[in-house]
């Protein structure tokens, strides 16, 4: 099975946000190329939310080129086999911790967003990640800084997106 056809296997499996998972299915049934970063129209991504369940915490990153609080994630790769791996990569990656376990249950929600040109728009499939007690993150070169956040310290540092998906991710939990 290709990355596409797991993606529309996932998405059509998701869950509730029903108009904007049709949205997703749509762009991929126009853009046969709607995976991959190279597609002008928009593309899907991956991304994981580092949570800490014991000590109620999230691990957020500080994007080098937004210069916002962000969950780690990015654009699919040729070797991802499926949309969780590609999470989990650009979780394990962005993150430095080794050891992340996905959050069971599938992705945790779906957030459309317009992204700064030459990408221009993310269907970013949103997934949460565990990380291991005691782990340790390493800054990457995608990063200003990663720093741990107590759920409820969330919303005055990062944007609605990113608080609807720590809410969903507690929700899961």
């Amino acid at each position: 099975m290709s990355l596409y056809d797991d993606a529309v296997v996932v998405l059509k499996g998701i869950e509730g946000q029903d108009e904007l998972r049709q949205a997703y299915l749509d762009h991929l049934e126009a853009h046969p190329d709607g995976m991959w970063k190279a597609c002008a129209a928009g593309h899907v991504t991956a991304s994981a939310l580092v949570i800490d369940p014991g000590h109620g915490r999230v691990l957020l990153t500080l994007h080098r080129k937004l210069r916002m609080w962000l969950q780690m994630g990015g654009h699919c790769e040729p070797g991802d086999a499926t949309l969780e791996a590609a999470a989990l990569r650009e979780a394990t990656e962005e993150s430095g911790i080794a050891g992340l376990t996905l959050l069971p249950g599938g992705p945790v929600r779906l957030d459309r967003h317009p992204i700064p040109p030459p990408c221009h728009c993310h269907f970013d499939v949103q997934y949460a990640v565990v990380a291991v007690p005691g782990a340790v993150q390493e800054i990457s070169d995608e990063s200003l800084d990663l720093r741990w956040f107590a759920y409820d310290e969330v919303a005055r540092v990062a944007d609605d997106s990113v608080v609807r998906l720590v809410a969903a991710t507690r929700a899961r939990l």
